[in-house]
């Protein structure tokens, strides 16, 4: 165990973390292990240096939040203190070699050649067809034979059962300008074998093309869209010099897997970037004749990502699953404004198997100690966000009442003053289109939220106000209740934004800015489609709210039609989808040897009833066979559903 005891938390003297931090765990690494017992140069402030099996992990104080730079291996570790000057600058870019944002494919039968168009830039990426090797060439060395396409960027690679694939960018959309640095939205890809085979391979290659033709992968060349701007303003000169590759926060990673030979290779990352998965909207707007730019970003995690009913609570890292980090950011006069909040599923472990039915009954794991991976998960919301207000908003009767008792029954023991706990019924609160009864949640929380504050820097690059915690919301799916208190939550704090960066008047309320209310409601609505399309299927419930402030009799019906199909999909095509998730992230690897085998799963006898059904109707009386069916069918509901079958669940859970 590491005990990290830094007095300028208020509130606590001491914090331990448990061995479980380390490298693709609880708390995301945010710098790559130098040489052993390396010194580290322009830290800010009061920092600490703590080497852990020779790899030194930097931890700053920032009053509430605490910035962590490297990971935890849960071994001994010796501490030392480390001065220096502050960065001055928020978000500032990487040193970037070359140009991606265009580049060149030239393709022969042995070799790939990735070239940047940039008049100064004389290095390719050679990658060889048939060892898989990836080196350095240089443009001389392209034979004039190869023919040459134009890409928009490289995703990765990945290993299926003819070999190695190369996935590349083929058409990007300008979402816009972020500090200057242009934004893109990733919308077509190719995927192309490294050498010409027979094999059997459309399945797993479906499964790729599924992820990747799913809505919201987005990128920036040369500017780091993993991180808030919190983040990037608590980081050394020596931070800032590093790779976009290096540098992310790997929890928003999502070609991370692919782009492991990459990682290795510490030349090649100047002809990589990630990508991250969720939502990105950038607008200037117009409030009192002055233009200011708004941007809404939520970042998807990439651990314990799945589809609705397969992947709910946590992993034993304390991986929440549908983890979404959303930070709201301002930017006027060359000062800029962020306001960050998270979503997750309730943290520990259940699950909700899909068995036919509509609303399936939530089992929780009664075999398991939940505390373990409880504890992990908001040892990392406190370090990466400093104090946690929990926004509950399952429904406190019902099928939903035992995981919010849980809920508040692991708050209670785990005894954290950095954690607060609130309930609210929402559906309960709501009922008969009572919405404006979520100004009583509002109104709770207003003064923590306060205390909170939220992220600010001057002109100058001086940082004027640190955001000291967040909100964590979650209903069930932390799609449609959550996203909805998301965007209130969202509103007062830019109310204080522009009043404090100047935009407003003192008086003037956002509500009465016709224009710009409509541009935030629809950008918030667009949010929550966003990430339920990609965690439940279909768009989001509830979003006539988000865009109009009130409840529709449309809105009902539309949130019915999108209950229809999210009842399909989740029981009759999410297996597929959730195996194509796994395939993607490296949650399974494809051995050539056995390709297929977990793909060919055996059905028993009760699958034969569509064959009897079929038979007996010529010489039994049609009803009684359809219900007898019915009837076995739903008895073992959860066997006919489609299931994944790449990763076993049950396992995770």
């Amino acid at each position: 165990m590491v005990v990290i005891n830094e007095s300028s938390w208020p509130g606590t003297e001491r914090t331990e973390v448990t061995g479980a931090m380390r490298r693709c765990a609880s708390v995301p690494s945010y710098v790559y292990p130098k040489e052993e017992c390396a010194a580290a140069n322009g830290s800010s402030g009061s920092s600490s240096e703590w080497i852990l099996q020779g790899a030194p992990v930097y931890i700053r104080p920032r009053r509430a939040a605490v910035v962590l730079f490297g990971y935890f291996e849960g071994a001994e570790c010796g501490m030392r203190e480390l001065t220096g000057e502050s960065p001055s600058a928020v978000g500032t870019a990487p040193a970037q070699e070359l140009n991606l944002g265009s580049l060149e494919r030239h393709t022969t039968p042995e070799k790939f050649y990735i070239e940047a168009c940039d008049d100064g830039a004389n290095d390719v990426l050679f990658i060889d067809r048939v060892s898989s090797e990836m080196t350095l060439a240089v443009k001389k060395d392209i034979p004039p034979s190869a023919v040459t396409r134009q890409i928009c960027g490289i995703m990765g690679t990945i290993r299926l059962v003819a070999g190695m694939y190369l996935i590349v960018i083929t058409k990007k959309k300008k979402i816009g300008d972020l500090f200057g640095y242009a934004v893109w939205k990733a919308t077509e890809f190719d995927i192309i074998s490294y050498k010409k085979t027979m094999q059997d391979n459309k399945t797993f290659l479906s499964m790729i093309n599924h992820v990747l033709n799913t809505d919201g992968f987005y990128f920036c060349t040369n500017y780091d869209l993993t991180h808030t701007l919190q983040r990037l303003s608590n980081t050394s000169p020596e931070f800032q010099e590093m790779s976009l590759l290096e540098r992310a926060d790997q929890r928003f990673v999502w070609n991370g897997h692919l782009l492991r030979e990459f990682s290795a290779q510490p030349e090649l990352h100047k002809f990589v970037f990630p990508v991250v998965h969720g939502f990105i909207f950038m607008k200037s707007c117009y409030i009192n004749g002055k233009m200011f730019d708004w941007i809404l970003i939520s970042r998807r995690s990439c651990f314990r990502a799945g589809v609705r009913y397969y992947v709910r609570g946590i992993d034993s890292e304390g991986h929440a699953a549908n983890y979404v980090e959303t930070e709201q950011i301002v930017q006027f006069g060359g000062g800029k404004a962020s306001f960050v909040q998270t979503r997750g599923s309730i943290p520990f472990y259940w699950s909700q198997r899909p068995n036919l039915r509509y609303k399936p009954k939530p089992q929780i794991n009664k075999t398991v100690n939940h505390m373990d991976g409880f504890q992990r998960h908001f040892d990392s919301q406190i370090i990466s966000y400093g104090k946690q207000v929990i926004l509950n908003l399952v429904n406190q009767k019902g099928s939903e009442k035992p995981l919010e008792q849980e809920f508040s029954k692991m708050v209670e023991n785990m005894g954290n003053g950095m954690v607060k706990y609130v309930a609210f019924d929402f559906h309960k609160e709501c009922s008969r289109m009572r919405w404006d009864r979520l100004q009583i949640l509002v109104d709770k929380v207003a003064e923590m939220q306060d205390d909170f504050g939220y992220f600010l820097v001057d002109s100058d690059g001086k940082v004027l106000m640190q955001q000291e915690g967040t909100f964590r919301s979650n209903c069930m799916d932390c799609l449609d209740r959550t996203n909805v208190i998301q965007s209130l939550l969202a509103r007062r704090s830019l109310q204080s934004q522009l009043q404090r960066l100047g935009v407003l008047h003192v008086g003037q309320r956002i509500e009465e800015q016709a224009d710009f209310e409509k541009i935030y409601k629809n950008a918030w609505a667009d949010n929550a489609n966003a990430c339920a399309k990609q965690y439940a299927g279909t768009g989001a419930l509830k979003t006539d709210f988000t865009r109009t402030g009130k409840r529709t009799q449309w809105g009902l019906v539309m949130d019915g039609w999108n209950a229809m199909i999210r009842y399909y999909k989740n029981n009759f095509s999410d297996g597929f989808r959730q195996d194509s998730i796994d395939l993607f992230l490296g949650n399974y690897a494809v051995d050539e040897a056995d390709s297929l085998a977990p793909l060919r799963v055996q059905k028993d006898w009760k699958f034969l009833t569509d064959t009897w059904t079929e038979t007996l109707a010529y010489v039994l009386f049609w009803g009684t066979a359809s219900f007898g069916t019915a009837a076995i069918i739903f008895y073992n509901g959860s066997e006919f559903v489609d299931a994944p079958n790449l990763v076993q669940k049950e396992k995770m859970d």
